[in-house]
């Protein structure tokens, strides 16, 4: 897609569309516009009690946008289930043009020094589109989903936006709406003011926790 600018992009997110490729070195760009989308009522998240007990061991520490670029990164990488990634360079490119302007955010697990997984996002409005999710260590990627939605309902966010609706992401409350619902939900969400950061950067799983009863 030829001239893809960042203001195109946020423009793409106003409406209900996002890009994607077909490959971490496909310069391409297609935007896909799907007639179901995944969202996670953010009154309605449910935390496993496994999931929950993990949370609260805060075996690892969760921070947010220190380390943008290595969250996208991260999220490219071949893995064992996954040989492609439609994360392209040029996305990535504008995935950090977007952080830059404040309109992208990362939650991030750490294990010492190692950025063990977590998950990035778009946020517009009170509405965050999540983009991708991944794990090097067990339950990390569930963790930081915790740590968002705490700091989604903290912060006044009226629409968490999951693109699709996957096995994965149905034992935490992710529903199917028809397209034209969700563009009602997303035109009401991101006209809305919001805070990223009214839930404090470095939260431990108790405070995420506390934030969701």
């Amino acid at each position: 897609m030829a001239e893809f600018t960042l203001d195109d992009l946020i423009q793409c997110y106003r409406t209900g569309v996002f890009p994607m490729s077909d490959a971490r070195d496909d310069e391409y760009l297609f935007l896909v516009d799907p007639p179901l989308r995944g969202v996670l009522p953010l009154d309605g998240f449910h935390v496993p009690s496994r999931l929950a007990r993990s949370v609260r061991k805060d075996d690892y520490v969760i921070r947010v946008d220190t380390a943008f670029t290595e969250m996208i990164e991260l999220c490219a990488e071949e893995a064992r289930n996954r040989t492609s990634t439609w994360i392209s360079h040029a996305i990535q490119d504008l995935y950090q043009a977007l952080f830059a302007r404040g309109l992208a955010h990362s939650v991030e697990v750490w294990r010492g020094d190692d950025l063990v997984g977590g998950l990035y996002g778009v946020a517009i409005g009170g509405a965050f589109f999540g983009e991708s999710m991944v794990s090097r260590a067990r339950d990390v990627s569930k963790i930081a989903l915790v740590h968002l939605v705490a700091r989604l309902r903290v912060g006044g966010f009226t629409l968490l936006d999951c693109q699709f609706q996957t096995e994965h992401l149905s034992q935490f409350g992710v529903v199917e709406i028809r397209k034209a619902n969700y563009l009602k939900k997303l035109a009401d969400a991101v006209d809305r003011k919001a805070d990223f950061y009214l839930l404090p950067r470095h939260t431990t799983g108790r405070q995420a926790l506390d934030a969701l009863d």
